[in-house]
């Protein structure tokens, strides 16, 4: 339940202050946010680039509404999950089951919410009938596979390469190149934080031992910066923080200094970038030494995409500190205010994740039993060959 409802508090909350600069944010706050604020402009209605969602107010957004039906693809399945399960079952909810989406103030399609490069799924597998494992290439590089995959992590709990597996598989469907690898090495992130005694160091290692290409140096650059920091007890060395983030994961990061007028290169494939959102996440984390609240709050602070940045930094902290890291308050407001029962949906990932771990384990100890015989019988062939 807690990695559920940590992603999704860090996404409500940083959906307020996505787009923007640390200094705009702090202009328009009074300061830095320290927790639910209002939307950027009070006529959100009309207000561009926005318009017309009504980001900020404790409202989760896109993040979590993809996050959930992924859950209820879990639910359904109570098995692991391929790139035709989001055909045959995600895609089904995106277009078919009206829900209430906070930022619209309304029933809608999550269709109807989704950004381009999530509507392009639809496109894609429904529209265009492509190959699931297919269906991603072309698509716009970004996080939009990453933002949603947590329940990866849970239905692989304890299982880092497991995660990246089923996680690289099932975003076939919706990305490629390192938007499709950052989705592959957060769910190994939440895999790992989650097991049992897991620390910070643990989660490090699962990301480092899965990761490729730009996605594995720009964490790599983010672990040296940052491994042995000291958390920041001043709002001047948060400031100083996020700054040194912006700075260790820019080199890779192909959108640029300005996240709404991007380079020319933006989110085109490439084996030398990352998505910006993963290692900046793992970098405010590693700051606060796995402190939920301070990662998040330094995630939706830090602007640019704050909102996919502190769910991820979110579901880290909360895969290893569980439902008691999690502010309470945020989480009923949060709750109320998008009209939706966190917690429940954090408890029908667990009631799935549970299923598909028995069904783990009765799979490898039948493994375990067929190797066992395949040992005994190369032993007998090589006696009879002696």
């Amino acid at each position: 339940m807690a990695v559920i409802t940590g992603a999704a508090v860090g996404d409500a909350l940083g959906g307020a202050t996505e787009g923007w600069t640390p200094e705009q944010i702090e202009e328009r706050h009074g300061g830095r946010v320290t927790g639910i604020v209002g939307p950027w402009y009070p006529n959100w209605r009309d207000a561009r680039p926005i318009a017309p969602y009504h980001k900020g107010d404790g409202h989760i957004t896109d993040d979590t509404l993809m996050t959930c039906a992924l859950v209820e693809v879990y639910a359904k399945r109570r098995a692991h999950l391929d790139a035709y399960a989001v055909a045959e079952d995600l895609v089904p909810l995106m277009i078919g089951e009206p829900r209430w989406v906070p930022e619209l103030e309304s029933s809608a399609l999550l269709l109807q919410r989704v950004f381009l490069a999530e509507k392009w799924i639809v496109a894609r597998l429904h529209y265009g009938h492509v190959d699931p494992r297919e269906a991603g290439a072309g698509n716009v590089v970004n996080c939009g596979a990453a933002m949603y995959i947590a329940p990866v992590g849970i239905a692989n709990a304890g299982d880092p390469r497991g995660a990246y597996a089923e996680a690289i598989d099932l975003t076939g469907a919706h990305q490629s190149s390192y938007g499709r690898e950052a989705a592959g090495v957060l769910a190994a992130m939440v895999a790992a934080a989650v097991a049992p005694g897991a620390g910070l160091d643990d989660v490090v290692e699962a990301a480092l031992a899965v990761a490729h290409d730009g996605t594995a140096e720009a964490l790599r650059a983010v672990v040296d910066a940052f491994a042995d920091s000291t958390p920041p007890s001043t709002d001047e060395q948060e400031r100083a923080l996020a700054r040194r983030v912006r700075e260790t994961v820019a080199p890779f990061d192909s959108v640029g200094p300005h996240y709404r007028e991007m380079s020319m290169d933006a989110r085109r494939p490439s084996r030398t970038k990352s998505i910006e959102e993963l290692p900046a996440a793992l970098g405010l984390v590693l700051g606060h030494r796995g402190d939920y609240r301070g990662s998040v709050l330094a995630s939706v602070n830090y602007g640019r995409d704050a909102d996919s940045i502190a769910s991820m930094a979110g579901a880290i902290c909360a895969g290893l500190g569980g439902t008691a890291v999690v502010p309470a308050e945020w989480v009923d407001a949060i709750g109320e205010a998008s009209r939706m029962d966190l917690r429940a949906t954090g408890r029908l990932m667990a009631s799935a994740a549970a299923d598909i771990l028995r069904a783990d384990r009765e799979r490898a100890l039948e493994r375990i039993a067929g190797i066992d015989a395949l040992d005994a019988r190369g032993a007998a062939v090589i006696g009879e060959g002696a």
